[in-house]
């Protein structure tokens, strides 16, 4: 299979292209374009011709497209979910969920794209401001540069395209290097739902070129990027005056108070963990365990991951499969050996089985080894005692990321403490970090990132407020 450049509404055969193989196997699964300076400026080119076109696009219109986008994809989810399994290893009953995913998130585009709403002024709130009338309205932003990730390659790629059309702009979408048959999937999608030509375009290529150059592009207004810290933080720094979201990396925890029904909790703080191969922005990667239950969780623990099972994704049953490329198992278990030698302790897993790394649970690791301060983004979890619900935030706090954290709690002012204290873009309840739903603002602090997503929100990112005064006298 070879699949060409997505470009002003033609899929164009691309100068040179790149054997794509899938992470379980290795087979080649397709022959993707690795687009040149030429190919990526004649997808800028053609947004910025038609951003136009897609800010006079009436609502309805951009919804009615979004819509059928949703309809097609959902009657089609064996088909996407499969591709998802290929491309990126991913299990495929999780891959299904992505899809249905995918579905709902593009069905609340639709939605949104009907509710961009300004508001009124009462200008006679201030002394001068008699006689006039004031409203504001959101204006698209133009062209946006969309580089998404491998780990939810359908469902991040609608996190961007779908309220970039509901808004109106356009955009050039640049997915990763190994998951690029999503994307082109989704605009076989929206070129059978009827969106004019040029709204949107899709390259794929190293990020060395295609993301440098939609960062150094004048003629892009924006850029909304999901991936790691170091090049996020590289395209702010770049970005100049274009606005920037960044959704960046996370070691999201969890604590767990006394008292707490362990059985009830379990099995979703697996999956929180093993998901993907952990291979997911807010996987559960800390817990920290009051003490009094402390031994009681980790056995339970460790009994429900036995019970995963590795293999093919495409196995209806697998649960966990291979990591997205073979060094990433090779940075993983020298991220281990090196907890081993400080003391820490792996209670299971920790070893490669047919290509696979096994879930792994590792025990009292000091916070500056790798496994803790950094995001480790593998079937890696580090369970940790505490005394006190004030030791396991400070201990939370202690990262360089921000993005989400739960807590299980029967104490109401346990959880409102929690909700306060700790410093994240988002505090889950009685639910594991790693709970969300497509509509909720979703975003970080420190080095997880600047902005929100989550539909609404990231319509108001991608729009600009404009101000109409009238002089009535």
């Amino acid at each position: 299979m070879q699949k060409h450049l997505f470009i002003d509404g033609q899929w164009v055969e691309a100068k040179q292209y790149i054997e794509l193989k899938s992470p379980f196997s290795q087979e080649v699964i397709a022959h993707v374009p690795s687009a040149d300076q030429i190919e990526l400026d004649a997808a800028i080119a053609a947004a910025y011709r038609a951003a136009d076109a897609a800010a006079k696009m009436p609502a309805h219109k951009r919804a009615d497209i979004l819509e059928k986008v949703a309809m097609r994809l959902n009657e089609r989810k064996d088909e996407a979910a499969r591709i998802i399994a290929l491309e990126a290893a991913k299990p495929l009953k999780i891959a299904l969920g992505e899809i249905d995913r995918t579905v709902q998130t593009y069905k609340f585009a639709a939605e949104e794209a009907k509710r961009i709403y300004g508001e009124t002024i009462p200008m006679d709130a201030a002394p001068g401001g008699e006689g006039r009338i004031a409203y504001t309205v959101k204006k698209p932003i133009g062209v946006i540069g969309a580089i998404t990730p491998f780990n939810f390659p359908f469902n991040l790629v609608a996190h961007k395209v779908g309220p970039a059309i509901a808004a109106g702009n356009t955009i050039v979408l640049k997915p990763a290097s190994q998951t690029p048959l999503s994307a082109y999937f989704i605009a076989e999608l929206f070129e059978e739902a009827g969106l004019p030509k040029g709204i949107l375009n899709v390259v794929t290529g190293p990020g060395s070129i295609a993301g440098n150059a939609l960062v150094a592009d004048d003629r892009v207004s924006m850029i909304t990027f999901t991936g790691s810290p170091e090049v996020g933080m590289r395209i702010r720094s770049q970005a100049g005056l274009k606005r920037v979201t960044l959704e960046l990396g996370s070691n999201s925890a969890l604590i767990v108070d006394q008292g707490v029904h362990i059985n009830k909790m379990i099995n979703r703080c697996v999956m929180g963990a093993f998901s993907n191969q952990g291979q997911v922005c807010i996987s559960l990667q800390r817990i920290y365990v009051h003490e009094q239950i402390y031994e009681q969780f980790v056995e339970q623990f460790k009994e429900q991951t036995m019970q995963l099972k590795m293999g093919n994704p495409l196995d209806s049953d697998t649960d966990v499969s291979a990591l997205i490329a073979k060094k990433e198992c090779e940075r993983v278990l020298e991220w281990l050996d090196e907890a081993k030698q400080e003391g820490a302790w792996i209670a299971a897993g920790g070893h490669i089985d047919n290509g696979i790394l096994a879930p792994t649970i590792v025990l009292e690791a000091a916070a500056h080894l790798k496994i803790s301060c950094q995001e480790i983004f593998a079937p890696v979890v580090v369970i940790n005692k505490v005394s006190s619900i004030h030791e396991a935030i400070k201990l939370v706090n202690d990262s360089q990321y921000g993005l989400q954290a739960g807590i299980y709690t029967n104490d109401i002012h346990t959880a409102l403490q929690a909700a306060d204290e700790l410093q994240v873009g988002g505090v889950m309840i009685n639910d594991i970090p790693t709970f969300r739903v497509d509509h909720m603002p979703y975003g970080g602090v420190k080095e997880s990132g600047t902005g929100r997503e989550g539909i609404k929100y990231a319509v108001e990112e991608m729009t600009e407020l404009k101000l109409i005064v009238m002089n009535r006298g």
